[in-house]
């Protein structure tokens, strides 16, 4: 691997859709020229099984086997982070078989169970550690209701590196950080637009769907906010903001939907997404989105060399 994990979770984690085929199966090589171009780019931990790859529409079968082909397909160009969660049952079981995929690392989606205790969630993490043989692990925090002391709690459980925190909460994140051990890596998990924000409390590197689609424009961001140039890093995410305006639509239902609809308009179709998220696009989504990628002349990306990334506006 040409990075480390430790300093991948503070770049961009791109977090890569699932292909499907036209009879609905999933289809892991369509990913080979979104990863190619993306790790081209600059990627720094490609991300599999996580929300953006519609980790809960998938089977747990499909999940195993999508981390599998994916690590596969990285080939070693840089590590890769493997979403796990669910029942504890289907965690380990997935967790198991990220250890044998070659994964360098485990990011645990906060359980969705309506009855959930943080001591039982720090229960949760030493059994998934346990299966997957001691793989570090990132928390994926989507609520921080739990309170910064069981945050502190989960952080302190042996084999846990670090946060991507996806809460538009940065004083709690703050706080959480303050009390938690230095060495946890707080990355900020609401993606580019948010990433600012979270870096101006301590976090390093942010989540990207965006990366999917415009891998330039994500690392352009990247480079920009390590550097401390918040007014170059803005101006870099205004220009992209559209197309986070439009994921955000049917209370987020259109998520993964708009990132699918524009890798079939650039020609790498990922099929559809599955319900219940909102597929196809409305009419004035789709219009939305077009002109987004014509703004950005990104629909020219059908007509070039996969690999090359030229003519692409960063």
């Amino acid at each position: 691997m040409t990075i480390s994990l430790e300093n991948a979770l503070t770049g961009i984690s791109g977090i890569l859709v699932t292909p499907y085929d036209a009879e609905g199966r999933i289809a892991p090589e369509r990913l080979a020229p979104i990863l190619d171009r993306a790790l081209g780019a600059g990627m720094h931990l490609p991300v599999i099984n996580g929300n953006t790859s519609e980790f809960y529409a998938l089977t747990t079968d499909e999940a195993c086997t999508m981390v599998r082909e994916v690590v596969g397909l990285v080939a070693k160009r840089a590590p890769v982070l493997a979403g796990v969660g669910r029942a504890i049952g289907d965690a380990r079981r997935l967790a198991r078989a990220s250890a044998d995929a070659g994964a360098a690392g485990l990011m645990i989606h906060q359980p969705p169970d309506p009855f959930v205790a943080a001591r039982g969630v720090v229960d949760y993490l030493k059994a998934v550690a346990d299966a997957s043989g001691g793989l570090p692990m990132m928390l994926y925090l989507r609520n921080d209701a739990i309170g910064t002391a069981a945050i502190a709690d989960l952080c302190a459980v042996p084999g846990v590196r670090g946060v991507k925190w996806a809460t538009p909460n940065p004083l709690r994140l703050a706080e959480a950080k303050a009390a938690c051990d230095p060495s946890i890596v707080w990355v900020g998990g609401l993606a580019e637009v948010w990433a600012p924000i979270f870096y101006a409390v301590g976090a390093r590197g942010f989540t990207s769907g965006l990366v999917n689609v415009w891998p330039e424009r994500s690392l352009a961001i990247h480079r920009a906010l390590e550097a401390g140039n918040y007014q170059d890093a803005n101006a870099l995410i205004a220009g992209m903001k559209a197309f986070e305006d439009i994921r955000a639509e049917e209370m987020n239902g259109a998520n993964v939907s708009v990132v699918k609809a524009a890798l079939q308009a650039l020609g790498l179709d990922c099929g559809p997404t599955r319900p219940p998220s909102a597929w196809p696009l409305t009419p004035a989504q789709k219009a939305k989105l077009h002109a987004f990628l014509g703004d950005h002349q990104l629909a020219g990306l059908r007509h070039m060399d996969r690999g090359s990334g030229a003519g692409i506006l960063p």
